[in-house]
């Protein structure tokens, strides 16, 4: 997912490309917004601690993307491609050392497992979307 900050800041195809250019292939993809309600049901797993208000309310201040994407290893590659939350400690040439802001608004979101990545796929896609 494409976080709001790098929507408003024009980044959606650069950071397409870095994906694309990395073998992903993206089976799902759609620009949407997250009301508060979709937003703290998202994040639920996080509900309990003191950043979830302003992590809903940095999600629905404007629109992202959302994506599936595909590819061997697909969540762990992911993971590495994006570099760590906090863009400070991010690899060199990874996208949140490239186009992240901090560590509240870091550029995207990956999934941290299979199971999460088909439950977040869920979330944002029915069936007929993806492809």
């Amino acid at each position: 997912m494409l976080k709001p900050d790098s929507v408003e800041k024009g980044n959606i195809g650069a950071i397409l490309e870095k994906v694309t250019a990395s073998g992903f292939r993206i089976v799902a993809m759609k620009l949407t917004q997250l009301t508060k309600a979709d937003a703290e049901a998202f994040y639920a797993v996080h509900n309990e601690r003191p950043f979830f208000g302003e992590l809903v309310n940095y999600m629905t201040r404007g629109p992202i993307v959302a994506a599936i994407l595909e590819k061997e290893n697909a969540v762990q590659d992911f993971r590495t491609l994006i570099g760590a939350t906090n863009p400070a400690e991010a690899a060199e040439g990874t996208i949140r050392n490239m186009f992240a802001e901090s560590i509240s608004q870091n550029a995207v979101h990956g999934s941290d497992s299979d199971e999460n990545a088909g439950i977040e796929g869920a979330f944002h896609f029915s069936e007929r979307e993806m492809f």
